[in-house]
């Protein structure tokens, strides 16, 4: 008994150091907030974007398991206006990769799941019920699609790193929509809001923590008042620079790197005509 209850504390102990480690790795050692820890917030502040993926097959029900945690998500009025086409093959991952700009995680990783807004269900549901279904011509239910998918394809995230295994985001999904909507067999009033690739991490190309902005920068309380955030901004700079370094990555100061990609539409990777193309994808935008 003795010996048992010992060897719990120590687990304890370190159980909550390792959570201390974590929050550190998140704010980038600076101003880490004090928050509740359990298991799932562990697993949240473990997140990092694996771009490096080992041949290992998935664990059997792992795809299974994530779509139960993402149709677990809040979706907007229960309309579940999204869908997700999982994607093994390899010829047709190399040419999703194609498509969206020849990132190499997409063809490594064992699976990609092309997350959709999808109206195209809801549409056929109000023909069978011959029930009118202009509402789904209008921006809001487009967002809404896009909202229910970006809710659902985050717990299916949560739920594979709780799997020990690794995903990341692909916006290239949407660099060419209509070709993406062809290779995937997408019928109108579909659009692929991202991609997201899985599979086990590769341990001999390890991926970081990637620090975020402190609480302070991001959280206001009652009314939105961003002046007394300037200055952390800079802070964050610096850190988000010593950070770079420590990866070995050539990249300017996080000001400078994100205000260069919305500079202008040059730097959109050719999403700058998404309006019209998601037009003639069967959402009319009204």
């Amino acid at each position: 008994m003795t010996g048992n209850s010992t060897i719990a504390r120590v687990t304890g102990a370190e159980k909550a150091a390792a959570f201390k480690d974590l929050l550190e790795e998140r704010y980038g050692g600076r101003d880490a907030p004090h928050v509740i820890g359990d298991a799932v917030l562990r697993t949240l502040l473990s997140h990092r974007s694996v771009r490096a993926y080992s041949d290992r097959p998935l664990p059997e029900l792992a795809l299974e398991t994530m779509i139960a945690a993402a149709q677990s998500a809040s979706t907007s009025s229960n309309l579940q206006t999204w869908s997700v086409v999982a994607v093994a093959d390899a010829t047709r991952k190399a040419a999703l990769s194609a498509l969206a700009g020849n990132q190499r995680a997409i063809v490594e990783a064992p699976l990609q799941l092309v997350w959709l807004a999808d109206l195209a269900r809801l549409r056929s549901v109000c023909a069978k019920r011959e029930i009118a279904s202009d509402g789904l011509d209008y921006f809001e239910l487009f967002l809404i699609g896009c909202i229910d998918a970006a809710l659902a394809a985050q717990n299916a995230a949560v739920a594979a790193e709780a799997m020990g295994l690794g995903v990341v985001y692909i916006g290239g999904m949407r660099d060419n929509p209509l070709e993406v909507a062809r290779l995937l067999a997408l019928p109108k009033g579909v659009f692929a809001v991202f991609g997201m690739c899985v599979g086990y991490p590769d341990e001999a190309r390890p991926a970081s923590i990637k620090p975020r902005l402190p609480q302070d920068a991001v959280l206001f309380r009652e009314t939105y008042s961003p002046d007394h955030a300037s200055g952390r901004i800079d802070d964050y700079d610096a850190l988000m620079e010593t950070f770079y370094a420590s990866q070995q990555m050539k990249r300017p100061a996080w000001s400078e790197h994100s205000g260069r990609r919305v500079s202008g539409a040059s730097h959109l990777s050719g999403r700058d005509r998404l309006k019209s193309i998601v037009r003639k994808m069967g959402f009319p935008l009204k």
